[in-house]
């Protein structure tokens, strides 16, 4: 039996991964160097922008945010997740976890947003994709989080890298459906009328493609914030720490009590994109239909002249 299984022979991956990390970590390190520096600085200031004022009034400003983007209920509602964070003794903790999901979200959506409108137009480049997709997706995240960390130090920079990685699929897939679910004979007049590609991407395409565009970027923020407690293993402040620290120490207490700051945040997040989703879709519903009623709503010029042709006539 041992003499057939040597016949088929092994593939070196663990050998070959090695190396390559090794060689990265040496041959790049101008370049990691750099980046690394570059990525803690711009977490490190959006978390010294959260963490700085007064928690009222942080409370205050999310308010008025969710307000403009959702609505007054999803404004009173983030008040109140918001002071039970605050009752839990995890403030600075939430804005620590706020300021890195925030910048992968972003990262992950400049990167995610453009090449789902490539791979939308290009069939080869989603020939590509896909299968790129299908692995961030399903590979775990402990695969990539190891030498992501060994390349750069521990901290912010392995976090956001590998919460950029596991959370840009959904954003590729959704821009790709959205310009995928745009009729064709809307493009069709668009191009009839004279428009270029470019002008009816951005006035025709992008525009009819918001809602699922938007759906993107709710699932972006959810999968970065579903990242926290493994981005905690490599370093990252926030609310996986005391759920690491919990579980490491066997508290559940503790544990259960950054479990339900996660909970709150990840709650309030998606409220407020939700809202700013369901918000828009009402405005563009409006619009189409106050373009239905003027072209149904009969000329009265047109009327006029109708009338007075028949009466003279008679």
């Amino acid at each position: 039996m041992l003499a057939q299984t040597q016949l088929i022979p092994r593939v070196p991956v663990a050998e070959w991964a090695n190396s390559v990390v090794g060689w990265i970590t040496k041959t790049l390190e101008p370049i990691t160097e750099p980046l690394d520096a570059l990525i803690e600085g711009a977490v490190g200031g959006l978390a010294f922008m959260l963490t700085a004022p007064p928690e009222l009034i942080m409370i205050v400003v999310f308010a008025a945010i969710a307000f403009l983007l959702a609505g007054w209920r999803v404004a009173l509602f983030t008040v109140v997740g918001l002071v039970l964070i605050i009752s839990l003794d995890l403030w600075a903790e939430a804005m620590l976890t706020l300021s890195l999901v925030l910048a992968s979200a972003v990262t992950a959506l400049v990167i995610g947003i453009p090449i789902g409108i490539i791979a939308a137009k290009s069939q080869r480049t989603e020939a590509v994709a896909m299968p790129v997709l299908d692995t961030m997706q399903t590979m775990p995240a402990f695969v990539y989080l190891v030498p992501v960390a060994l390349v750069f130090s521990l901290g912010e920079t392995p976090a956001l890298i590998a919460t950029v990685v596991f959370a840009a699929p959904p954003a590729v897939r959704l821009t790709m459906l959205g310009i995928h679910q745009v009729p064709t004979e809307t493009v069709e007049a668009a191009h009839a009328f004279g428009s270029t590609p470019w002008q009816t991407l951005m006035k025709v395409e992008l525009p009819l493609s918001v809602r699922s565009i938007m759906a993107g970027v709710n699932q972006v923020i959810m999968l970065s914030l579903s990242m926290v407690v493994i981005a905690a293993l490599v370093g990252a402040s926030g609310l996986g720490e005391p759920v690491l620290v919990g579980l490491g120490n066997l508290d559940v207490g503790a544990a259960l009590v950054g479990g339900l700051g996660i909970v709150i945040l990840a709650i309030v997040l998606d409220r407020i994109t939700r809202g700013f989703e369901r918000k828009d879709r009402m405005g563009i519903s409006m619009i189409r239909s106050r373009k239905r009623s003027n072209s149904a709503s009969p000329d009265p010029l047109a009327e006029g002249g109708s009338t007075s042709g028949g009466g003279s006539g008679g």
